[in-house]
This record gives C-alpha cells, structure tokens and sequence, in this order.
C-alpha cells in the first residue's frame, strides 16, 4: 500500500429508489441489501481498506447519517467522517474531500466511490483501481471507470469513447469523447449496438493536483468557498466553516461542472461484475430466482401463477401472490409498494407524494 493513495467514499444518498426498505433515516447504504451479513457501506470500505491504508479511507455523508456510519465502521476516526450539512449533489463533496486531504497530505492521488455499489470481482476491480491510481500519478489527466453494457440500460449514464484505446492487461484505457446522461430506450439501444459507449459507474481517480486545478478552471466559485480558509480543516473549526460554505454552496454535480468540461479526460474500460444497484431490478438481477424467476427473501411467500417478480418481505410476514408477472413487492414498517418493474421509475414520486399527505 502507498501511502499517497487515498479513497473518498460517497454515502450521502437518501436512497429513494428503494423505498420502503430504504428510508430518509436509513438509507440503503446502510442496509444488508444483498443478505450477506454486511451492509453496502461495510462492503465498500472492506474493498478498498485491501488496498488503501485505513487511516487514507474518508467517508462523506449528511450530519445525519453520522451515527449510523460510526456504528458500521468503527475502524475509522471521527476525522475521517466528512459530515455535510446540507444535500449539495457530488461537486461540493468531492472540493469538500479534497480540501480536507490537500491539508494532510498535497501529494495524494484519490479514488472517489459511492457507497452502494456491487462489485462481484473484487480482486479484477481492485486490479484496476491499482493500474488507474498509477496512471493519475503519471499524468496530469482526471479518470473515471467505464462498464462495458451488456443491455440497453436507461438508468445509467454513458461515456463515449475515442478510437484510440490502449490495452493495459484486462482492461482498456481511451480518451473520452463525450457524457451522455440517462439516454430514453431507443438511443440506450443505439449506444449498445455502436461499441462506443460504456456505463458511467460513476467512480473516478486523479491526482490532487489534477482535480484542484479542474476546480479552478470550471468551478471556480465553488473551489473559491472550500478553500476561503484551509486553515479550519482538520481542527474544530471545521464544523462551523463547512457549515457556512454549504450554506453558500450551490448544488451540481461532479459530472455536469467537471468531468463534461474538461478536455483531458480518460477513461478506464473493464468489466468486474459492476452493478450500482440503484433500482429493485437491479437487485432483481443480482438475486437468487426460483424455476419461475421469482426472486423471494421469505419462505412464507406462497405465489401461484406468478413470475419474474421480486418480492421482499418483513421476518415472519405471510404473503399470497396470485397472477403476477414482472412486480416488484416489497413490505418495510406498515408500508406495502405494489409496483411493475418497467414503471419503477415512479417510486421517487410515489415517495414524494406520500411525504406531502
């Protein structure tokens, strides 16, 4: 392990996708989604503690969230939990992250992750993270990992990519040529039959010195307020100080004011079973099926008539399901979703809707 290297770990998300398991005060990230005994921001830290020292790991999430991240993860300190006040989307974030370690160490090179990601290859995955950090080491370029697709998925963003790939092992390494974000179906399918396009998994690498100098350049208002006073981070006024900077900061992406603006940027092709799982069909997809394609997490679930479902359901609860096919049915504290997979789109509104009654 380098002790340059560095990992940010996004775990601010609500989670509404996965209504109602998922909920405001306990989002998915820290929820044993998958059944394995360890939720998706335990999973995530595993991951990446295999190759970054401990002490380097920083994880950002709301003020809310800080309880639950130091009973999940208590290997860290609580300099190392970067608590944002208020939801600013991932550009805020991420200067938030940099900032913090431009004052422990100017030379580091940073992976950047959400929480909430699967990763069925993990020693293919960290593979690649190894060969990216080494790269933005090298180069003065900001990198982010791209999926190769396998089914024209509208829930993803796609990065097109140059014709000028370099083989490194196992994975590809090409200029991006253009961000395109949640495409409709038909164009989903015409990335998917071009070759050109890979999914966004939305996790990126660079040098320190790399991404403070895209800041300056495309986010200049936003650099201007995280680095007002570098002289708060690591010390107890950094509470207050974030706190007014969040108050003042504007809500954008890492996507929509960096990566889209900047002109050298390369990207890192490979394929490591990447899911984020950030729908129930995603889930769906990553789950065991009966010989009629239902996913069940109870063995009292009867079903007849029905399949190609998910279905997930409280420890002791009864269900009857007749007729059913390509449902989504979920059960968390007295809330019951009834709802088709192709219209999952829906459940961010259905969750709006209720929260307004």
């Amino acid at each position: 392990m380098k002790k340059d290297n560095f990992c940010v770990i996004m775990a601010g998300g609500i989670g509404s996708r996965f209504w109602p398991l998922s909920s405001e005060k306990k989002p998915k990230q820290f929820l044993d989604i998958l059944g394995t005994g360890r939720t998706l921001l335990q999973q995530t830290f595993d991951r990446f503690k295999k190759i970054i020292h401990t002490e380097n790991i920083f994880i950002v999430t709301s003020s809310i969230y800080k309880n639950l991240v130091t009973e999940q993860i208590p290997e860290i300190n609580e300099n190392q939990i970067l608590l944002e006040p208020f939801r600013r989307n991932t550009a805020p974030c991420i200067s938030y992250a940099n900032n913090k370690i431009k004052m422990i160490n100017p030379k580091a090179n940073i992976i950047v992750a959400p929480s909430d990601h699967i990763i069925l290859n993990e020693n293919k995955f960290l593979n690649v993270i190894e060969k990216g950090l080494k790269f933005v080491l090298e180069n003065n370029s900001l990198l982010t990992l791209g999926i190769k697709p396998n089914r024209p998925e509208t829930g993803y963003g796609y990065i097109q990519i140059e014709d000028n790939k370099k083989e490194i092992e196992d994975c590809s390494l090409v200029k991006v040529k253009t961000f395109t974000e949640k495409p409709n179906l038909e164009l989903a399918k015409l990335f998917l039959k071009s070759g050109e396009f890979y999914w966004n998994s939305g996790m990126f690498l660079w040098s320190l010195e790399s991404i403070t100098k895209a800041f300056e350049e495309h986010l200049p208002e936003v650099n201007e307020l995280f680095t007002k006073d570098l002289s708060a981070y690591n010390t107890k006024k950094e509470k207050d100080f974030i706190e007014s900077v969040y108050a003042r900061c504007k809500n954008i992406s890492i996507d929509y004011g960096i990566m889209e603006k900047t002109k050298d940027v390369f990207v890192i092709c490979s394929d490591f079973g990447w899911s984020d799982l950030g729908t129930w069909s995603s889930l769906y997809e990553h789950s065991e099926k009966d010989q009629f394609k239902n996913s069940i997490n109870s063995k009292n679930v009867c079903t007849y008539d029905t399949k190609n479902c998910i279905i997930n359901l409280p420890k002791g609860k009864t269900a009857v399901l007749q007729g059913l096919d390509n449902y989504i049915v979920v059960e968390k504290n007295n809330t019951l979703l009834i709802c088709k997979k192709e219209e999952e789109q829906q459940i961010r509104n259905f969750v709006h809707q209720i929260n307004l009654k």
